[in-house]
């Protein structure tokens, strides 16, 4: 456990100082409030060679084992604006573990922004690079933080950084989620910084793995797993990006850059899984249609929902818990991993119009086992089957299982088995976007320099950034153009 006089320190009283500047390449100012009690500025963490500031949030009853999250802001943002608006507190209550936000400064570059693309800040054991693993091993010595389970995201220049940081230290980070963010190393001036944003080089999926693989030349593996998050409508840093990043990420892994599954998600989301040779989900992308540059949240009280809208924090969908589902971070207790191993063999054995059964393998000393459907405690059950019932037709679901001992205490939570129930008519929906964006997305493709529509194969017209089109999309998976009107939820 971390030692009490510690947790009683940093929970003293902090405050932030508010920036308010131009966000990453973007036109609106952020004025960060002062910090809630909740967040704490952290001294004395180590040499800290690329001057960075460093804040936590460690809930109170966390104990030690328990994972950790590194998040970066975008450019001219705060820790503070971070912790507030992106939902990383909210699942660092919910599920138990604590979270590091990085702070960098006008100090280190006019506009507060990571150095992504300064090989002086943004490779092994230099700058900032090197600041926010002290951080981390900070993390680990003072809060006992899981050394298995250390995970990095962050938005925009915070993203270029996140990913520079999992291919420079494989080592440290588990998983890594990049939110219209850069590829790693997709620049190594900042004269070039503008060109990857709003077009990266087209290299091979081989010519960007190997941009990871010699940020830390000799490590073999294993490779932290990765979540990429981009507006479809994304015009600074354009959604290239995100593919960019896609096949840099899936070519380290030694997998294709066709994916294993895709799944309609709230918020016009499209996530797209790329499994590893056990059949886990190593890559996952999520294109969020029509959105613009941010990172995407969704206030409110649901399980899935959170954060705060604010300017580059967009109201479409809670990345946050998506990539918490991700991480695995979604155990019953916190830390969610010590205990007893977790049940193998889960799988969905019937599906109704309204309920789900599942089944797996018994664990040796467990007394009960928990249920979750989508990250949430749905059942307790001392069986090694369930039903799980009051589900809407036609609507897609993630279980998971935890074995726990006759104390209660529980182990680790299984891998994730999804299934779509029976019945419904799921509702049209419509898309509004260019044609880039459209073959970006996955709702188009392209052929001789043209986009054309999936399903229908009608001809939208030139491939660029400059054509624009609605597409109505039913049945799943079939695309119209519906540019002179497109009923949304009719069939």
């Amino acid at each position: 456990m971390r030692p009490p006089n510690l947790r009683r320190l940093l929970r003293g009283v902090a405050s932030l100082t508010a920036i308010a500047l131009l966000p990453l390449l973007g036109a609106h100012p952020v004025s960060a409030a002062p910090a809630a009690a909740g967040l704490q500025q952290v001294t004395g963490f180590g040499s800290n060679p690329g001057n960075l500031q460093m804040f936590a949030y460690t809930p109170d009853g966390v104990p030690a084992g328990a994972p950790l999250v590194v998040a970066l802001h975008g450019c001219t943002q705060s820790a503070n604006a971070y912790y507030a608006n992106s939902g990383w507190a909210r699942y660092a209550d919910l599920w138990g573990f604590d979270v590091v936000f990085p702070q960098t400064t006008s100090a280190n570059n006019a506009l507060s922004c990571f150095g992504w693309f300064d090989p002086a800040d943004s490779t092994r054991g230099r700058g900032e690079a090197a600041s926010v693993v002290q951080m981390v091993e900070y993390a680990k010595q003072t809060y006992g933080s899981d050394a298995r389970r250390v995970y990095v995201t962050g938005l925009s220049a915070g993203g270029g950084m996140t990913a520079d940081l999992l291919a420079a230290y494989p080592d440290v980070f588990a998983g890594g989620s990049v939110a219209s963010g850069l590829p790693a190393q997709c620049a190594t001036s900042q004269a070039a910084a503008s060109g990857c944003q709003t077009g990266p080089q087209k290299l091979s999926p081989s010519q960007w793995g190997d941009k990871v693989r010699a940020s830390y030349p000799g490590w073999t593996g294993p490779w932290p797993r990765v979540a990429i998050w981009q507006g479809t409508s994304d015009y600074t840093v354009y959604p290239a990006n995100a593919t960019a990043l896609r096949d840099q990420w899936t070519d380290v892994w030694g997998i294709g850059q066709t994916p294993s599954r895709t799944e309609t998600l709230p918020g016009s989301t499209t996530r797209s899984v790329y499994e590893d040779a056990s059949g886990q989900p190593a890559v996952e992308t999520y294109s969020v249609a029509g959105m613009g540059h941010g990172l995407p949240v969704d206030p409110g009280s649901g399980a899935g929902q959170c954060g705060a809208t604010a300017a580059y924090f967009l109201d479409t969908i809670c990345s946050t818990y998506h990539t918490g589902l991700f991480w695995g971070l979604d155990g019953d207790t916190p830390g969610g991993g010590d205990g007893l191993p977790a049940p193998a063999g889960l799988k969905v054995t019937g599906v109704t119009d309204t309920g789900a059964s599942l089944a797996w393998n018994a664990v040796g000393g467990a007394a009960s086992y928990t249920v979750y459907r989508d990250g949430v405690k749905v059942a307790t059950t001392t069986a090694t089957s369930f039903t799980d019932s009051g589900l809407t037709a036609g609507t897609s679901y993630r279980w998971t299982v935890a074995a726990a001992g006759p104390d209660g205490t529980a182990g680790a939570v299984s891998a994730a088995v999804t299934a779509t129930t029976s019945g419904g008519t799921a509702p049209a929906r419509c898309f509004t976007a260019t044609n880039y964006a459209h073959v970006t997305a996955g709702r188009a493709h392209t052929s001789g320099g043209h986009a054309y529509a999936n399903g229908s194969n009608q001809d939208m017209g030139l491939y660029n950034v400059f054509v624009t089109h609605t597409l109505r999309e039913s049945p799943t998976g079939h695309f119209v153009i519906a540019d002179s009107g497109c009923q949304a939820g009719s069939s």
